[in-house]
Formats: C-alpha cells, structure tokens, sequence
C-alpha cells in the first residue's frame, strides 16, 4: 500500500492522515536515518508533538513533488 493518496478526501471534518518514519521509510525504500536527515535538513517537514515525530500526507506528498526525477 502506498502512502501516498488522494489528499482530496480529506475534505470537510476529517483529519489528515499523518505517518511515523518507519512507515514513510519503507514506502520510499529509505532508511528511517534518511527519512530522519530529511527532516533535520529541512526538506521534509515532521510534526512532534511530545516524543512522537509524524509526517503528514500533505507534506510528503509535497517532498516528492519536489524531489522527483524525471
């Protein structure tokens, strides 16, 4: 299953979907190290709140638009 999906659905009341790293690093075939360097360098934006980091499917969506080859 792909991480990535139509962020269309999240129209009106419902949440966005958010994903640990572990999960964004396995969709990507990247380390959670990378996906981490990502993160700390900026380029992929994560959401924490306490110790928990998350990535919202909006902002994924967003670093590879970016960052795809092509």
């Amino acid at each position: 299953m792909s991480v990535v999906a139509d962020s269309r659905r999240h129209r009106g009341n419902a949440l966005p979907k958010y994903y640990a790293i572990r999960t964004v690093a396995e969709s990507l075939e990247v380390s959670t190290r990378t996906v981490r360097r990502w993160i700390a360098d900026g380029r992929l934006i994560a959401h924490q709140v306490g110790a928990v980091v998350r990535v919202s499917e909006r902002d994924l969506q967003a670093f590879l638009a970016l960052h795809r080859e092509g």
